[in-house]
């Protein structure tokens, strides 16, 4: 793991003095939102594809698709812009923040529970970890926010892999856990100058394994792993293109 975040810090510092024009730039994050909000989506059951997914960004709607689908990838794209002007204002992560990013993740989808934290118990659908009971969720977020606001000395990488790990682990809301832990993880690494990255439909399977042990074994290395493959990944990926 050391050699690893070594490496990532690296090409971090050289991205960091690249000469890359700022059109490039935004040409760039718009690409990979839209990958983003497709992989994000398609992990949570929306079957929309890559391309589908481009055009409703665009305002175009897709014939033998739900609205639910619809709004979930137009919320999406609302909750990105709420999070990169979190990080712009240099906002600490809240439960206010993370009630005000749900309310966009369920917006049109389920107002009646969007920003409220669940008051039933749930399962995690082919998980063996258990949520805790509704009655304990306030109580475990408010634990939640007091670590994250007293951690000081993991690595970002690392932080923004426990924020996401601990958050799902509460599942506090009936819904959208999943987007909101990808969202708020990629709050932090974009806080702490790092890249967001995009966890890929296609091997959603050695994700949810890695969060699952994570929380019944109490053993993050194998998420901590995931998420610094892919936050290196998403490094070779900008340096590869625009490095000179």
């Amino acid at each position: 793991m050391d050699r690893l975040l070594k490496e990532i810090d690296t090409l971090k510092k050289e991205i960091a003095e690249l000469k890359i024009q700022k059109k490039s730039i935004r040409n760039l994050d718009k690409d990979f939102q839209i990958k983003y909000i497709y992989n994000s989506n398609a992990i949570e059951g929306n079957t929309l594809t890559l391309h589908e997914t481009k055009v409703v960004l665009e305002g175009i709607t897709i014939g033998g698709k739900t609205l639910r689908e619809h709004f979930e990838v137009i919320n999406h794209a609302e909750a990105i812009l709420y999070i990169e002007d979190m990080v712009k204002n240099k906002e600490e992560l809240s439960e206010y923040a993370i009630k005000s990013i749900h309310s966009l993740i369920l917006k049109n989808i389920d107002n009646d529970n969007a920003g409220r934290y669940r008051n039933q118990n749930v399962i995690i659908s082919g998980a063996e970890h258990i949520p805790p009971s509704h009655i304990l969720v306030q109580e475990k977020m408010e634990e939640f926010i007091n670590w994250y606001k007293s951690c000081n000395n993991m690595h970002p990488v690392l932080k923004a892999a426990k924020v996401h790990m601990d958050f799902v682990g509460i599942h506090p809301f009936i819904d959208g856990n999943g987007r909101v832990s990808r969202l708020i993880m990629n709050l932090e690494l974009l806080k702490s100058g790092y890249q967001a990255v995009s966890i890929r439909n296609d091997k959603k399977s050695a994700y949810y394994e890695a969060l699952d042990y994570a929380h019944c074994h109490n053993d993050y290395s194998l998420f901590y792993n995931l998420i610094a493959e892919y936050e290196l990944e998403r490094l070779k990926e900008i340096t590869a293109l625009y490095k000179i």
